[in-house]
């Protein structure tokens, strides 16, 4: 049987992987699940992917 340690491991994977899907940086977010849990995977669920800043063209 799992712990509630090994549980809350496997979430903040799953929510490192979320967050790579939708742009963001994989290990802020593990380290941010580890913390957080169900919360930091539910922000990465909730929140629209960031804006791609392009770098204005040369004339």
């Amino acid at each position: 049987m799992t712990t509630n340690g090994g549980w809350w491991l496997a979430l903040a994977i799953v929510t490192a992987g979320l967050a790579e899907t939708k742009g963001r940086r994989r290990w802020v977010w593990f380290v941010l699940g580890l913390i957080l849990g169900p919360i930091a995977t539910a922000l990465v669920v909730i929140w629209d992917r960031p804006a791609v800043s392009q770098a204005p063209s040369a004339p």
